[in-house]
């Protein structure tokens, strides 16, 4: 299986979390749409199906305690 580059993981875990955060204050179609994006992206770097199993897969890759 390929590996996603650790850096672009990382950088996507801490994309989604800020994207997460920004939707619940704003509510806004834009962050929304972006972070549908992301977690597509996520799910294709980490092999899985939901958004859920990639944030998992994602910070097992990078070690315990990666992105929050």
């Amino acid at each position: 299986m390929l590996m996603a580059n650790p850096a672009v993981l990382r950088n996507l875990l801490e994309e989604y979390e800020a994207l997460v955060s920004l939707h619940a204050e704003t509510g806004g179609a834009r962050a929304r749409q972006r972070m549908e994006d992301v977690a597509y992206t996520l799910c294709v770097s980490t092999g899985t199906k939901d958004v859920d199993s990639a944030l998992a897969a994602a910070r097992q890759q990078l070690g315990s305690g990666a992105g929050r």
